[in-house]
């Protein structure tokens, strides 16, 4: 039976003048207003409710569909999604594009001014939130059941800009005005628990009665997750915080004490209110771990929710559901869902430990033991204590069955233990998403094996089959098609038809026109006319791209040390054959991360100290674009012609800002890091600029007992560039900078410095010899078929969470 006929539903508008109709219909109905007196926010959100129309009537038949197939759910939990804009990709998924801009033209507007209002959710922050976003994108389009679950921040991280040089934060309300893309469900709310004390349960050892001693209210809402070129349209589920009733005290308000009188409410909503609140402070880390639990409670009574709808037996939970833990910021899961199976629902240990353990899959996505995330025992004792003596029971049966496996190994029980007890009693994160998981990924092959071998080596040695590798990747429709349309219609007609936007494998067939001399020649048209539009210098320079989040692993310090070394060379020889180079920086680094500002402040000293000499600005620029976020990257990356991927070697999981660039033709210049392995490997060594010590070298390097001061004292270009930096000459600042890398040098800078800067030769010996250079990018393409967050879901698929596609039927 048609549903739609059934209960009197239309058609939605398929041509021009039924889609203008709904328009109008929303226009008055949904925004209240008409064509005479609507405002352009009228105009942006009349038109996306009603893209937002033909997206909702899919996802009532993909619900439909999922209900009848009663299918083994995905429920990835994540902190942080970077959704991006919505209106254009929603456009595209729902096939209104083209009806739609004819539709508002006769109204006189364009799509462009219209999207212009389109503000992208402030949801995420990085790599973490991207990939997110890039797999529930995925997910959807190759039909898998699915529900992201996270929060509702109402503001995000922050918004970058740029004081006196240096980075400023100010708040990222992204809301401000409403967001049409969501669709609250009050009456779905959940409550959440905080505080208080435990009672024991007469007559068992393990049931605990938990009495919260605060109350919040997680308030759900939820956005539509389209896939591209099906029919299938699944959510991503926030949680926001509210204060119940009771956490409002009308006698003080009626006493005039205003403030006193919504304190706690306001306390509640605290929780979602800021992505990553500052946890430099006891209070500020108390509310990190209040987010995390938030989260994941309401996420778990969620899913039971909907494992309720169409099941009964708890056996068959685990058949029926997988969670994807998305780092460890969500692992609290873990002893939330025993607490539910044992508290609650009275289940014994046994059992709720089995169906626990084959339920949840842990992603960890670092290598740094700083990220590896761990709290003080006294702040769960008095923020969650259920779940503290929860943890203290997996971990004494846990090291059990680690004692009999290696007795007498008491370093190792002691490394192992979900508790750790030096400097201070900490409970390992890391330890309790590997310990309470079916399946530990990483997210390259270097990191995998890293994780292996190093950080959870232990554990693997435990369970080796519990461990696998599931490489990155990232949305080809968001970062080409989308991004990059120039290159995208040019791609298209080279493998005659958009097939390669589901099948990025596909993009191997482009290798043949590598060698076609007029291929190369509108390839370099169009990465030259992606630059014009970026606008930031000249678009016949060598654009060199480093965006990504600031941290010292990074490295953005080494690419400022070759800047400095550029910048005294062309000095010492001004009228020499230099090539032009514009070097564009974009990222945040965290507010009280103050090496990683200090290196922002000097990127801009130094740039403006080019900016101001008429020697080197003819052949070197160096701009700061504020605020990264994904609309920008969507700016950046199709015009960059240089990929700067030179974080030292082991320390970054995989990146996925490399795979992006790499996709839309930029070169890659980096170290055996993370995905950079990968790539190289399949876009051909020949086509990719490889320098610096490898993982194992950098750690035996370390182990030797690293003297950074000898690599100043043996390279003059080295010692000019931070000699430069002290005396001062880039407006008085950086001595921070110089003073760390000649100091510590934690990530091995300076080792790496010479080895960088003439690998950095080789780039403008190839940049010289543009179709050499063309011909290298293209191949950078067509190798890059792997990186699709397809082929990603698809490994997840197989390998971790054991799902099938359910497809939805076309609507006729």
């Amino acid at each position: 039976m048609d549903l739609r006929q059934g209960i009197g539903l239309r058609k939605l508008g398929r041509t021009v003048d039924e889609f203008q109709q709904d328009l109008l219909s929303n226009l008055y109905f949904r925004r209240g207003t008409t064509v005479e007196s609507a405002s352009m926010r009228d105009a942006y959100e009349t038109l996306s409710l009603t893209v937002r129309d033909h997206l909702a009537e899919r996802r009532a038949r993909t619900a439909a569909a999922h209900y009848a197939s009663n299918p083994r759910w995905v429920y990835y939990l994540s902190a942080e999604y970077l959704l991006g804009a919505q209106l254009e990709q929603n456009l595209l998924y729902s096939g209104t594009g083209e009806i739609a801009a004819q539709a508002v033209k006769s109204f006189g507007l364009t799509l462009e001014e219209i999207e212009e209002l389109d503000v992208e959710p402030g949801l995420g922050n990085g790599g973490l939130g991207r990939l997110a976003a890039c797999l529930v994108d995925a997910m959807a389009t190759r039909d898998i059941p699915a529900v992201g679950y996270g929060i509702r921040y109402d503001f995000g991280i922050f918004k970058q800009s740029l004081a006196a040089g240096g980075q400023a934060e100010g708040p990222d309300d992204w809301a401000f005005q409403g967001n049409p893309w969501e669709f609250p469900a009050p009456d779905d709310r959940q409550t959440v628990g905080f505080y208080g004390h435990t009672e024991p349960v007469p007559g068992s050892s393990t049931r605990k009665v938990w009495v919260p001693g605060e109350i919040v209210l997680g308030e759900p809402s939820h956005m539509l997750v389209p896939g591209y070129g099906t029919d299938t349209v699944n959510i991503v589920r926030l949680w926001r915080a509210r204060g119940s009733e009771a956490s409002f005290d009308l006698s003080r308000f009626s006493a005039g004490q205003y403030a006193e009188a919504v304190q706690e409410a306001v306390r509640a909503e605290n929780i979602s209110k800021v992505l990553y609140p500052d946890d430099s402070t006891e209070l500020g880390r108390e509310l990190r771990l209040k987010q995390q639990y938030f989260l994941v409670s309401c996420s778990l009574r969620d899913i039971i929710r909907r494992f309720r709808l169409r099941n009964e037996g708890w056996d068959d939970f685990p058949e029926k559901t997988v969670i994807q833990l998305n780092d460890t910021h969500p692992t609290i899961a873990i002893p939330e869902l025993m607490r539910l199976l044992v508290d609650e629902y009275e289940l014994d240990w046994d059992r709720a430990w089995s169906i626990t353990r084959r339920t949840f899959a842990y992603t960890c996505h670092t290598l740094l033991p700083e990220a590896l995330e761990t709290w003080p025992v006294h702040v769960f004792e008095r923020l969650l204590p259920r779940h503290l003596e929860i943890i203290y029971l997996i971990n004494m049966l846990f090291l059990r069955e680690v004692e009999e496996r290696f007795p007498g190994d008491v370093a190792r029980v002691s490394r192992m233990s979900i508790i750790g007890e030096h400097p201070e009693r900490r409970v390992r994160m890391a330890n309790l998403a590997v310990v309470g998981t079916e399946a530990v990924n990483g997210v390259a092959e270097l990191h995998s094996k890293l994780l292996r071998e190093t950080v959870l080596n232990d554990f693997a040695d435990l369970w080796p089959a519990k461990f696998q590798n599931v490489t990155n990747g990232i949305s080809p429709r968001r970062f080409v098609k989308l991004a990059n349309p120039r290159l995208s219609d040019l791609i298209t007609e080279g493998l005659g038809d958009d097939g390669w936007l589901m099948d990025l494998e596909r993009l191997a067939e482009l290798g043949s026109l590598a060698g076609d001399a007029s291929f190369l020649e509108r390839w370099r048209a169009i990465k030259r006319a992606n630059k014009v539009d970026l606008a930031v210098g000249d678009p016949d320079s060598l654009t060199d791209v480093m965006i990504k989040r600031f941290h010292e692993y990074k490295r953005q310090q080494l690419k400022l040390l070759h800047i400095i070394t550029l910048y005294h060379r062309i000095r010492a020889n001004p009228g020499g054959d230099w090539v032009p180079r514009t070097v564009l920086f974009a990222g945040k680094a965290a507010p009280a991360y103050h090496a990683a500002k200090n290196i922002i402040r000097l990127i801009n000293a130094v740039g403006a100290t080019i900016a101001a000499d008429p020697i080197v600005s003819p052949y070197l620029k160096v701009v700061f674009a504020e605020n990264y976020n994904v609309s920008l990257a969507e700016r950046i990356v199709p015009a960059a012609d240089l990929s700067e991927q030179i974080s030292l070697a082991g320390k970054e999981a995989s990146g996925t800002g490399n795979m992006k660039l790499a996709l839309n033709g930029a070169l890659t210049i980096g170290t055996l890091d993370g995905a950079n392995i990968e790539i190289r490997a399949r876009v051909g060594e020949e086509n990719f600029f490889l320098f610096g010590l490898d993982a194992f070298q950098a750690a035996e390097l370390q182990i030797a007992g690293y003297r950074p001061w000898e690599h100043y004292e043996r390279d003059p270009e080295l010692r000019e560039a931070l000699d430069a930096i002290n005396a001062g000459l880039f407006g008085g600042v950086g001595h921070d900078v110089a003073d760390s890398l000649l100091g510590r040098d934690e990530y091995l800078t300076l080792a790496d410095y010479r080895a960088y800067v003439d690998c950095q030769d080789e780039v403008e010996r190839a940049w010289r010899d543009q179709d050499r250079w063309t011909r290298m990018s293209v191949m950078n393409t067509a190798n890059s078929g792997f990186f699709s967050a397809d082929r990603t879901v698809a490994d997840y698929a197989a390998r971790i969470w054991r799902v099938a596609p359910v497809p939805v039927a076309k609507d006729h």
